[in-house]
């Protein structure tokens, strides 16, 4: 474990390249006006590139992390942040659309494989004891970068050209890279760090993770979607109070996992179904409440504050039940995340055409609602598990120890204050 002063900068590495990815991918929909014009090509095609991006991250996160299980993190990291760099150097560079497209894919491996490693590699740093506090320090990176990085980086497009901004962000991947090359230990790989295994392995709740993982984040984003729609036409802002009010829901997303961090060590489980259950009142109330703007005001930062939380939440409770690797439980998150983006932004297409844009938060507070019903049945699981492991482990003549399923190794009991 390195010392504590060069822990807390390669954290801080980490946290800046959690920025640097979750900017660079929503970048587009800042700049897709400047993109579409630029390429002679039409909105829907650029957004293409925010779709595809999402489908490569779905599709690639658990191969590419169990293939590259046994590669030093550091090293990892290192070739990830470096592809990156060079595909969005090539993003800013692309002479047309079809090289535009290819990069962003190769971008979207990169993100594949980092989001899937970053959280165990983050967490290895420090005692386990204070992995909800890691994971809540790590990710304060991605919650910034809808609160300044998109806007900064459709600042710049505007100022300089949509291919300045990805330039920008190619050259803040480079740095990036170098200061997580540096301060990272060199020998660690996800077999050798105390943290490339659960804390509390459980297959059971791992899987019924993932299931409300992809529900919940579908009903958030069927309704995040087309938030400025609705803020438009059911609330009636005027288009220039737009960028204020999205930065109030940035800010909030921010202070969202500055907040549950406190908890996530204490209390993983709860620290997930309450903001689960908060994204449902805030969609609740903008569908009861949005013609009223204090109220749509309030509801958008309260939603912008629980999503945030429940990201981060989401990746702590994933590092406590991971049945084998971390990594491989982290990517099939962080699939199921991406799953529920998809699903969510075509859904809410379909729920616009067919009953208007105010129906989409109903949609997305009863979807949301139904992952906080299966959430709720996890302690059921918990007991479920803890008999079958004591009968299993009574059986093979070890009391009170319980078996990974995944490996069949014997662990010791552990059990987290607030775990049910």
């Amino acid at each position: 474990m390195l010392d504590h002063r060069r822990a807390n900068l390669a954290l801080a590495a980490l946290s800046i390249a959690t920025f640097t990815f979750v900017t660079t991918e929503v970048l587009p929909v800042g700049l897709l006006t400047l993109m579409a014009d630029d390429l002679h090509r039409s909105r829907s095609q650029v957004g293409l590139l925010m779709t595809g991006y999402a489908v490569v991250v779905m599709l690639t996160s658990l191969p590419l992390a169990r293939i590259t299980q046994r590669v030093p993190r550091r090293l990892l990291l290192g070739v990830t942040l470096g592809v990156f760099s060079a595909g969005t150097l090539v993003t800013a560079l692309a002479a047309d659309y079809g090289v535009l497209l290819a990069v962003r894919l190769v971008v979207g491996l990169t993100q594949a494989l980092f989001w899937s490693v970053v959280g165990s590699t983050a967490t290895g740093l420090f005692p386990p004891s204070r992995r909800g506090r890691t994971v809540a320090r790590m990710s304060m990176g991605a919650a910034l970068a809808p609160v300044l990085g998109v806007p900064i980086g459709t600042w710049l497009g505007q100022q300089a050209g949509w291919r300045f901004a990805f330039l920008v962000m190619a050259v803040l991947g480079v740095i990036t890279c170098a200061a997580v090359v540096t301060l990272l230990p060199g020998g660690s790989t996800a077999q050798s760090e105390a943290a490339a295994r659960g804390s509390a392995p459980d297959t059971r709740r791992y899987l019924l993770l993932v299931l409300c993982t992809a529900i919940a984040v579908t009903g958030a984003v069927t309704a995040q979607t087309y938030v400025t729609p609705f803020l438009l036409d059911v609330t009636g802002f005027a288009p220039a109070t737009l960028g204020p009010l999205l930065l109030v829901t940035g800010t909030a997303g921010f202070f969202g996992t500055v907040v549950v961090g406190r908890f996530l060590d204490r209390y993983p489980w709860l620290a997930l179904v309450i903001p689960m259950a908060l994204t449902v009142v805030a969609l609740l109330a903008l569908y009861l409440l949005g013609t009223l703007r204090p109220a749509a005001i309030a509801a958008l930062a309260l939603n912008g504050f629980a999503f945030s939380a429940m990201a981060a939440a989401i990746q702590n409770r994933t590092l406590q039940v991971a049945p084998g690797s971390t990594d491989l439980a982290s990517a099939g998150t962080g699939s199921a995340f991406n799953v529920g983006i998809a699903s969510g932004s075509f859904l809410g297409g379909l729920i616009i055409d067919r009953a208007g844009v105010h129906a989409v938060t109903l949609a997305g507070a009863l979807i949301t609602a139904a992952a906080v019903a299966l959430l709720l049945t996890e302690p059921r699981l918990a007991r479920a598990t803890k008999r079958d492991d004591g009968d299993e482990a009574a059986h093979r003549g070890r009391p009170g120890e319980a078996i990974n399923v995944i490996d069949r190794t014997v662990v010791p009991p552990a059990r987290c204050a607030g775990q049910p």
